[in-house]
């Protein structure tokens, strides 16, 4: 995505109009004309939308070409509640957070022939999640649709094109529920089910009313936005836990602060998106009812915006200090934080003017991805893992046990030697 991505591709090129093309006044300086020209520039640029229309949109006038009663236009209208865009994003965190979690020694495929990590396991959590999210999406439609008819952003969403009724939009969304809810319950664990299931709660039930009372609102959507990583971290936790496998012992066991790192990235970087993001449509949102931080306290937005665009240095840190990551996770991500920390300077310090909201929003939508991968590509363990297997090395060939770090169980084949927790902690 470039930033001049946001521009209709229908458009006609920018131009600059006749009076701002035509000669200076004689006594115009030559670099007096330059400034005045850069400033008008800018000026028109600014009133350009620079943030394109959402997913749902799209598809609904995608749906609005196809024939009434089509199994493709109900496919394309129930994809189009779902928010896919935003879906697949908390999709891709749920599951960077389940690869991320680092797997016990005994439980690597050098050592047993039932690895912790499942492919089936990650099958079910990330199609539950993605119906979590199409159940917490639709509801969120259901209850705004005479808010969503006064933004441009939103006007042509499905319920307010009357693409789907109230009731079709409520049933899609129950639907969703139950099979997302369900689908983590039984194919997951109790615990991520329970964190699906209150997303869904919180978004639809607590986020959704709470845009019309207070700027509050977009802490809460930071929580619900934090939630995903836990997930994921949870469905790796539960696959190679040694007690009860309790929602205690998955997010609030020893060794789990790094899901806890991997929310507080998201929740962070709600901040920087969502307050550049709400920057030029500010004016809809006030006229919409909605108590955004953008038209309630626009000085307070960009600062809140940049603030927590810091917090994403000490959160890498934190995953390397924990042991998620391995160094190079330090130089890599640095480079991608100062990025969105330089344009949540600029949006602060321009107040949204002069490019710096388009600037701010673009680098947080490829932040969140490239972050997520760099993580995953710097997994502890991993490159040595390559490294070994290239040179023909066993990756457990090199590990020696001391007679502390060891059990001895009698059996009726002989003595069984075990390696403690404690040896491949």
């Amino acid at each position: 995505m470039a930033k001049g991505s946001a521009q209709p591709a229908d458009s006609p090129p920018l131009e600059l109009s006749e009076d701002v093309r035509s000669s200076p006044p004689p006594s115009e300086l030559p670099h007096r004309r330059r400034k005045r020209l850069k400033v008008e520039m800018s000026a028109h640029i600014d009133s350009e939308p620079s943030i394109p229309l959402d997913a749902s949109s799209r598809l609904s006038s995608l749906s609005t070409t196809l024939p009434p009663s089509s199994l493709r236009r109900l496919l394309t209208t129930c994809l189009s509640l779902s928010k896919p865009r935003l879906s697949f994003l908390i999709v891709l965190t749920t599951a960077t957070a389940y690869s991320l979690y680092p797997v016990p020694a005994v439980l690597l495929p050098s050592t047993t022939t039932s690895p912790s990590l499942s492919t089936l396991t990650l099958a079910f959590l990330t199609t539950g999640t993605a119906f979590c999210c199409a159940s917490a999406n639709a509801l969120n439609m259901l209850l705004e649709p005479q808010h969503d008819a006064k933004m441009s952003r939103t006007r042509n969403r499905p319920l307010v094109r009357g693409l789907i009724g109230k009731k079709g939009a409520l049933v899609f969304a129950g639907i969703s529920g139950v099979l997302g809810v369900g689908g983590l319950w039984f194919g997951v664990n109790p615990t991520v089910a329970f964190l699906g299931g209150l997303n869904i709660v919180l978004y639809a039930g607590v986020y959704t009313p709470m845009k019309r009372i207070s700027v509050i609102n977009t802490w809460v959507g930071a929580i619900v936005g934090g939630i995903p990583p836990l997930m994921g971290w949870a469905a790796a936790a539960g696959q190679s836990a040694t007690g009860s496998g309790d929602w205690k012992e998955l997010l609030l066991g020893e060794g789990n602060y790094g899901g806890w790192l991997l929310a507080g990235l998201l929740f962070a970087w709600q901040f920087p998106h969502f307050n550049a993001l709400s920057w030029p449509i500010r004016e809809e949102y006030k006229n919409a009812g909605y108590r955004m931080l953008v038209w309630v306290h626009p000085r307070m937005n960009g600062r809140v915006a940049f603030r927590y665009s810091l917090l994403l240095f000490p959160i890498c840190v934190g995953l390397w200090w924990v042991g998620v990551t391995d160094q190079g996770f330090l130089v890599t991500s640095s480079v991608v934080n100062a990025w969105v920390v330089r344009e949540a300077w600029k949006f602060w310090r321009r107040e949204g003017q002069k490019g710096s909201a388009r600037g701010l929003f673009w680098a947080s939508v490829w932040h969140l991805p490239v972050v997520m991968v760099l993580a995953m590509a710097h997994k502890r363990g991993l490159w040595e893992g390559i490294w070994k297997r290239v040179m023909g090395e066993e990756p457990g060939e090199g590990v020696w046990l001391e007679e502390d770090d060891v059990l001895t169980e009698e059996t009726p084949q002989g003595s069984l030697v075990r390696p403690t927790m404690s040896s491949v902690a």
